[in-house]
């Protein structure tokens, strides 16, 4: 799993590649320090390259989400994928999120 993060024109990008699971959450919880740093702007999550999402995952975006509505921000996520879609809408997570394909 890699997690680059860039800013842009105000906001924060971060592209998730390869599998957020349990294991690899961890250390993307480490990677994300930024983003939760600059809650108060919006973040776009680009997760055109996320092969796979576990629980420990959604937990990472939710967190990003509860921070960035405490603070002002947003969050955006672009590029889903129609498997992790799925995984989305079964969750409830679809309506908690801006989502752009």
């Amino acid at each position: 799993m890699t997690t680059t993060i860039r800013e842009e024109n105000g906001k924060f990008i971060a592209v998730f590649e390869g599998r957020l699971d349990t294991p690899s959450s961890l250390q993307t919880q480490v990677d994300i320090k930024p983003l939760l740093d600059n809650a108060d702007k919006e973040i776009v999550l680009d997760c055109k390259d996320l092969e796979y999402i576990s629980s420990s995952g959604l937990r990472i975006f939710l967190t990003l989400r509860k921070e960035t509505a405490a603070k002002g921000g947003k969050v955006i996520i672009e590029n889903i994928r129609p498997d992790i879609k799925k995984v989305f809408e079964m969750t409830g997570f679809y309506k908690l999120f801006e989502i752009r394909d």
